[in-house]
Order: C-alpha cells, then structure tokens, then sequence
C-alpha cells in the first residue's frame, strides 16, 4: 500500500490528524504513528451541529421560495387591486337606464354603457356593471343602439357600485400581508406576486454539492462482476432536500487523487452557470478507508483544511468524516457502502443541515425493543427497526452494503454498546421520508396493537400461566 504524503504544516491546533497509513517525515515519530480517537455517536451529532453557524437571509426569486422560511415580512407595494376593475363580463353604466352605448374605455355621460370584461379597467364615470345575463340591447326611436335592463335582472339592478372591485379593497399599499416566520406555501407566493414582489428574503438554507466517487460504478444496466450499481446518483440528493439541503447538483470523479483535488477544489468551471449557487456543504461518497484509493484526507490537508470528525464508533458508518475547509465550505466523506452512507448522513450530516438551516437538534426518542441485543463493547450500533405490536425489532437485510431493510424499516434504532434487553427502551430516530418515531406510552394509558387479555376465568385455577413479561416477535419479521 502506498501510504499518502502528510498535509502541509498548520498553525491550527485543530488541524488534520494524521490517519491511519499516513507517514510522517520526522522519523520518531514515524515509529510511533499519531492516533486519534472516534467520536461516540452522540458526540458526533453534537461536533457536527455545534460546529455550523447558520445561513444568514438571502433574496430568492418567488419561483424558488416555495417551503423557505420568510425572513421578513410580505408588504402591499401597492394598493391590491391598483385598479377598480370589473367583476363580471357585461356592461360598465353610469346612471339609470336605459342607457346610450359608447365606445369601450371612453368617460361616461350620464345614461351612457359601454361594453367591459372580468378584470377591465372601469371607465371614468362608470357607476355601476350590469351583468351581461341582465342586459338587453336594442334601438331607440332613431335606431340608434339602446341598452335596457331585462333577462336575468334583479329589481333595482344595477345598485351603485355593484359587480365593481375598489382599487385597494384587498389590500392598501404598506400593509403587511404574510407576517415573517411562515414557510411559504404556493398561496404565500401568489400573494407576494399580486402585491408587486419579483423576490423574497428567506431564512438561509445550506447549498449541497455531491461528489460521487468510484472508477467501478455504473449507473445503467446490470453490472458485471466487479463493477456495482450507482445507488447515490438516485437517491442522495433527494435526501438532502429532505433533511433541509438545496441541490446544487452533483460531479462523479473516478479514484485519482488529482480527480479528487480538482472536486473538493471547487475550480469555476470554464462556462460558468449563472444560476449555480456556491456549495456551502460538499458531500463525498467513499475514498474515507485507508486504501491507496481514499484520497479524502490527504485532499482536505492540501486545501488547508481541517477535520472535525474522523471516524465515529458505531456500526455501519465507523469511517465517516467531517472536515471545515478554509473558505467555509464543510466536507461530509460518507462511507462507500450504502447503508452505512446513510447511517453516517443521519448522525453527521442530519444535525449539520439542521444547524446551518437554523433549525435544531434533529429529535431522539426511545421505543421498548421487541429483542434481546447483545452486547458489543466500545461501539454504537445502529439498527433500522420496524415496528411490530408497538415494540421496535431489528429490519432484516441490513448489512453495510445492503438497502433492503432500510427500504422497509420504520426508524432506526441507536443501541449502546452495552447491548439491549427485551422490552428495554432504546433510543431511535425517524428516517428523513418516515413518520416521526411514535412517542412511548404514557403510564395509565393502553397499549395500541394487540388486544387487552381477558381476565383469566375461575375455571383456569390460580395456577394458570400469566405472561411472564415481553414477547420477542422480532422472529415474525420476514
């Protein structure tokens, strides 16, 4: 194995540590090789949420506002309608009838109609519209065009005023019409566009850029051996857009060190996309082991940057890394096998969206475990469940590699190293697209699931057998 050269010097405290394969040019120290330690799980979430600061407020264009928060207040920049317009298609009148017909959009004399439609402008001297339903035309002793009142007209229509929309009548200009702090939904965005406004100031959310690594992934058709299925390209960027990211699209490189220095580099290309944004989150998925093919160190430490985790002790996802670069950017290395990438974007990169979308500590809850867990001293394991009579039992096919349990699972569960006896509440956190982990049963209330035993009748004697505690149905689990 080629070991990767050392990052340059930094003034830093906080700078890269050296990773296991990586050599130092001092030789005492080659002999004795610089370690770190992993963060337990729950310090991971922690480094990772408490290293962001949030995205202060930026201006977006109403077509890219929909579900950001609005950081200010929406605001009439003018009388809503700025016009007195029509209700209905008929005429626009001003007086009593029957009345002369003038040309459309001329001031009306008194006892004068012209024709109008929904939303057109009322004409100066216009009193009223009578509703198209409601008129009649017809001559008068010269055979001039005459409009009456008949149809479907209603004893003293039209009233003054009647089927006319007031300039203003929504909304006068200044008027707060969406208070800040909502999450705009598409009425919010019409709203903002009938009161004049192109853009809106929304609370900041973090840009995510993917890095897709791997010579030997495919994207289309049955791989041969040696060769896998790409299973980032369909799913990781919906999931950051779940857990609070904006895509902003997404680069493959193959395993070369120069192709990984280029990606986290993040040169301007050669045609530059005016609508591309600047990532603040670079998410990589593999090149974080210790093979002459992870280069995700070594690149951090020639871009000057620093990591904040390296390594988490739990399993799947033990060789996850956080990095901050010099420029603000925070580098997520995910594992290469699926699930564990998973695992590592729940406990890293969950809690770092969360903190830079200014939201908060993605939430933990316990459900009672539907099995005994043995032991597994020194590391956290995290378990998609499903949910079986109300207690959570482990998903079967879960191996670093595997998605098929995670595709049915209802959570996950996070089992201490000390293991986890039946019935025994365990901690657990809601998959981005699932429903929130169910709260545990109040004391007093009834259990949802399985039915109430009845009481045991006389006939059973005193020595009839009671449930001992717990059932394992974990085993019903297909």
């Amino acid at each position: 194995m080629t070991p990767n050269p050392p990052g340059p010097p930094s003034n830093d405290s906080r700078s890269v540590t050296a990773a296991p394969g990586d050599v130092s040019e001092n030789p005492e120290q080659q002999t004795a090789p610089a370690k770190h330690l992993a963060h337990t799980w729950e310090e991971a979430r922690k480094a990772a949420f408490d290293i962001a600061t949030p995205i202060p407020p930026g201006r977006v264009p109403l077509g890219q506002a929909l579900g950001r928060v609005l950081a200010e207040d929406i605001t009439a920049l003018h009388d809503m309608p700025h016009y007195a317009s029509s209700a209905m298609d008929g005429w626009a009148v001003n007086g009593s009838g029957p009345w002369i017909v003038a040309d459309a959009g001329l001031r009306l004399a008194p006892h004068q109609a012209s024709p109008i439609v929904t939303g057109g402008l009322i004409p100066p001297g216009a009193k009223a519209v009578l509703r198209s339903e409601s008129a009649v035309l017809g001559t008068d002793d010269d055979g001039l065009p005459l409009l009456m009142t008949g149809g479907a007209a209603r004893p003293g229509e039209p009233g003054n005023g009647q089927h006319i929309r007031k300039a203003g009548e929504e909304a006068a200009a200044g008027e707060v019409l969406v208070k800040a702090g909502v999450t705009l939904n598409p009425a919010h965005l019409a709203v903002a566009a009938l009161a004049g406004h192109d853009d809106l100031l929304v609370q900041g959310k973090p840009v995510v850029k993917l890095l897709l690594t791997g010579s030997e992934v495919v994207a289309h058709g049955l791989p041969v051996p040696g060769q896998v299925r790409d299973t980032f390209g369909p799913q990781l960027a919906a999931v950051v857009e779940m857990l609070g990211g904006i895509n902003g699209g997404q680069e493959r490189i193959g395993d070369s060190y120069a192709e990984w220095l280029d990606g986290l580099a993040d040169l301007p290309p050669e045609v530059p996309d005016p609508s591309a944004l600047p990532a603040d989150v670079v998410i990589t998925t593999g090149g974080t082991g210790v093979s002459d093919t992870d280069h995700l160190r070594r690149a951090v430490a020639e871009l000057g940057g620093r990591l904040v985790i390296d390594g988490i002790a739990m399993r799947p996802g033990h060789p996850a890394v956080l990095a901050e670069l010099p420029d603000g950017r925070f580098v997520l290395g995910l594992p290469g096998n699926p699930l564990a990438a998973m695992m590592a974007l729940s406990t890293v990169g969950e809690p770092l969206l969360a903190a830079l979308g200014h939201g908060t500590m993605p939430p933990v809850q316990e459900v009672p475990c539907g099995t005994t867990i043995e032991p597994e001293p020194g590391r956290t394991r995290l378990m998609p469940f499903r949910l079986l009579y109300g207690m959570a039992s482990p998903a079967k096919h879960t191996g670093p590699g595997m998605m098929r349990g995670l595709a049915s699972a209802h959570g996950v569960m996070v089992v201490p190293p000390h293991g986890v006896q039946l019935g025994e509440p365990v901690p657990a956190f809601a998959l981005p697209w699932g429903p929130p982990v169910p709260a545990p049963a109040q004391p007093g209330t009834k259990p949802k699931g399985r039915p109430a035993a009845k009481p045991a009748t006389r006939a059973a004697g005193k020595d009839a057998a009671k449930p001992a505690g717990p059932v394992d149905w974990s085993a019903l689990l297909g």
